[in-house]
């Protein structure tokens, strides 16, 4: 049965309504979809909702498995809503167990190896539909520039399986809250921001299975934007500048030295070198 055309749309704030039920959202999708074989595809978009449902179930999620609202097969990837109380479940030890599904798959093939890219929010969403802001940040969560950016990381092809996203929102009641088995260590506050799009919120990474290489180098070096990085090449073809007399020249840098903990990145004049202490696993 199809929907309906609405005969008006609502004003915003020319009166008081009831605000719709509060759903939580995850949103699944897999790294370079678009890159495969077009023969691949059909494959990919089936294999992504069974490895999710599998790991629902490994996870003792077999009722939020069985009761999705408004289930979208996106086509590299799915999304769907459930019931808040089941947050903090999703986000441990679901997210998790998504990680080592995705490991044991990957290890089985040679080509179409899969890497996906997840997103957890909350709000208030119409019913039958799903529609509303909520949903659309989720998606523009899972698009955003970090989280992107950590499976795109050379050195993690064959380690990092997954990297998740979960907004603020679900940060602050889930985490913060104490209701989920990871503990705020095990988050990294990041800016989410899409390229193109007017969307800019306050968000926090969590990687399953991160790299040597990330370890080493750190994930805040790979989430920087390209601007902010040091150009290597930029001394050899910038024109020579006269050296300044002594009473203008500047005064000797500084050095700070932090074992952990997050970073605001902005524009700075000048090179910065930052090294962070990535917390331990769950327990």
């Amino acid at each position: 049965m199809s929907t309906p055309i609405p005969t008006s749309i609502p004003e915003p704030n020319a009166e008081s309504r009831a605000l719709p039920g509060y759903r939580a959202l995850l949103a699944v999708d897999a790294k370079d979809f678009t890159g495969l074989a077009s023969i691949q595809h059909s494959a990919v978009s089936m294999v992504i909702p069974e490895l999710v449902d599998r790991a629902l179930t490994e996870a003792g999620l077999t009722e939020l498995r069985d009761a999705k609202s408004f289930p979208a097969n996106t086509g590299d990837g799915i999304v769907f809503g459930f019931d808040p109380g089941y947050l903090p479940f999703v986000v441990f030890p679901f997210l998790r167990v998504l990680d080592g599904l995705l490991g044991r798959h990957n290890g089985q093939y040679v080509t179409a190896r899969l890497r996906l890219r997840a997103s957890v929010h909350v709000g208030p969403l119409s019913e039958p539909d799903g529609n509303g802001t909520a949903r659309n940040d989720t998606h523009r969560l899972l698009d955003s520039r970090p989280v992107k950016a950590i499976l795109a990381t050379p050195g993690t092809e064959r380690a990092t399986h997954l990297a998740a996203i979960v907004s603020d929102r679900v940060y602050e009641d889930v985490v913060l809250g104490g209701y989920t088995g990871l503990r705020p260590e095990h988050f990294i506050e990041v800016p989410a921001t899409v390229p193109g799009k007017p969307f800019a919120q306050r968000a926090w990474l969590y990687i399953p299975s991160p790299s040597g290489h990330l370890l080493r180098n750190g994930i805040i070096a790979a989430i920087e934007e390209p601007e902010a990085a040091p150009d290597a090449g930029a001394d050899a073809t910038r024109p020579a500048v006269p050296e300044a007399p002594p009473s203008q020249q500047p005064s000797a840098g500084h050095t700070q030295r932090v074992g952990q903990g997050n970073a605001v990145i902005g524009n700075v004049t000048g090179g910065i070198s930052s090294n962070f202490g990535v917390p331990g696993t769950a327990q």
